[in-house]
């Protein structure tokens, strides 16, 4: 849930004018956040060059997980909103399941990459990385409080 929150965020800090843009330009901007994610973790919890080339793609792969994991939920939840009066209980139910499992399944995403991290990260830098992430969120959270405000 917090990758999907996250995504949110990031994606809300895009000024008006660039929900115009073409498909090409909102994957640049994507690739241009996670560069700043990577680069603002790698800081963070002091990352050698060896140790980002070995930890991003372990971590990229654990991310586009969790990401699809969200935007089956996120789908989920969206046939059930847009239909609600053909739905059934049964349905209902498994939707409802979905979304409360939703933070479970991606916790066990997140811990079944704990030894591919631990082969890499010493232990100081695998705790400080979810407080990296934490900060990271609060950085994107205090842009887009911002940005709303100028645009009040």
């Amino acid at each position: 849930m917090k990758k999907y929150l996250l995504f949110i965020l990031v994606a809300s800090l895009l000024p008006i004018a660039s929900f115009a843009q073409k498909k090409g330009d909102h994957k640049q901007w994507m690739k241009e956040m996670q560069e700043y994610k990577h680069d603002f973790i790698a800081k963070e919890i002091g990352l050698t060059d060896e140790q980002k080339e070995a930890f991003f793609p372990i971590y990229e792969e654990m991310e586009a997980a969790t990401f699809k994991l969200n935007k089956e939920t996120r789908q989920l939840e969206r046939k059930i909103n847009s239909n609600d009066q053909n739905i059934s209980d049964i349905e209902y139910e498994k939707a409802a399941e979905a979304l409360f499992e939703l933070k479970a399944k991606e916790g066990a995403i997140e811990e079944s990459y704990l030894d591919k991290f631990k082969a890499v990260l010493s232990p100081k830098q695998l705790f400080k990385l979810k407080l990296a992430e934490r900060k990271f969120t609060r950085e994107v959270m205090k842009h887009h409080n911002r940005m709303k405000s100028k645009g009040k």
